[in-house]
């Protein structure tokens, strides 16, 4: 990261500075706020609240777009409180641990980082739903409940918009994973949970399952139709108009749901002969996209 230390106080910048440099970043100092070069380059800038004679709040909004770390000496509504509300980030009092500051800093790095990531998958989330009709009242929907589409995404696009309205994080869990029962076990019951993949489970283990997520914010997707069980089952797509609707699949994604969805209903022989490949390719592309058949 690249860091810009502003500091009068020439020992301690140093000190800071070096301390930082061993651990990879690249730093830069100086001692007055008007010597700051105003820039966007900069990850991280440490702002010391009492260079003598100078106003140290202009400098929040010329670095803006940076993490501005406020180095104070006592705590007040002018060092701490204002320049919080005028976009600094945090404050550490002086004299303080390297090792505290460090921390603070690792931890807005990932703030930021995965605020990045967020925002790219919200974007690719609307991008991908944006052809599937979402008309389903959530506020009346009650969980756990089934979802069964013969079409994936129509369930994916259900789940994310119920979390996106409960303002509640989404657990992803994929049902053909053998661990997939203690994950859900040991998830906390702050969030909601969707399990994909139901269509893969035994007999027996549906039963283990049902039990497993009774009383429980569980969205459950199965690719076939969902029968026996004692929660609500919402039925978004039938397997007849699955590519209907505009719907037109890559050639990788097609071969995906036709092994995934009729693996258990063909032979291998009879079902790479549908798709025109060899049963060592079957077999490879099994493999390829982490699908389990279960015998």
């Amino acid at each position: 990261m690249k860091i810009l230390i502003i500091e009068n106080e020439i020992y301690l910048a140093q000190s800071i500075a070096t301390k930082l440099g061993e651990l990879g970043h690249t730093c830069e100092m100086c001692t007055s706020t008007k010597d700051a070069v105003p820039s966007n380059n900069y990850d991280v800038v440490l702002l010391s609240t009492n260079i003598n004679g100078q106003d140290f709040h202009p400098a929040i909004e010329v670095f803006k777009k940076s993490i501005v770390i406020l180095m104070v000496s006592y705590i007040s509504n002018d060092t701490v409180s204002k320049p919080l509300s005028a976009g600094a980030k945090d404050y550490i009092l002086k004299p303080f641990m390297i090792e505290e500051l460090i921390r603070k800093i690792d931890h807005y790095q990932d703030y930021e980082r995965l605020k990045i990531k967020n925002t790219a998958y919200e974007k690719y989330l609307k991008h991908t739903f944006a052809s599937v009709r979402r008309d389903h009242k959530h506020k009346d929907i009650e969980l756990p409940i089934y979802v069964s589409s013969s079409f994936q995404k129509y369930a994916d696009a259900f789940a994310f918009e119920h979390a996106e309205s409960k303002k509640m994080p989404l657990n992803f869990i994929s049902l053909s994973n053998p661990k997939a029962m203690n994950e859900i076990a040991a998830l906390s019951a702050k969030g909601i949970v969707y399990a994909i993949d139901y269509q893969t489970l035994k007999k027996a283990e549906k039963k283990t399952f049902c039990s497993l997520i009774a009383n429980k914010n569980v969205i459950v997707s199965s690719t076939d139709n969902v029968e026996d069980v004692a929660h609500k089952i919402i039925k978004i797509k039938s397997e007849n108009n699955v590519f209907a609707q505009g719907d037109i699949l890559p050639i990788e994604d097609y071969v995906k749901f036709i092994v995934l969805n009729y693996q258990h209903k063909f032979p291998d022989t009879e079902l790479s002969k549908k798709l025109g490949i060899s049963r060592k390719s079957l077999w490879e592309r099994r493999k390829k996209y982490d699908i389990i058949k279960k015998k």
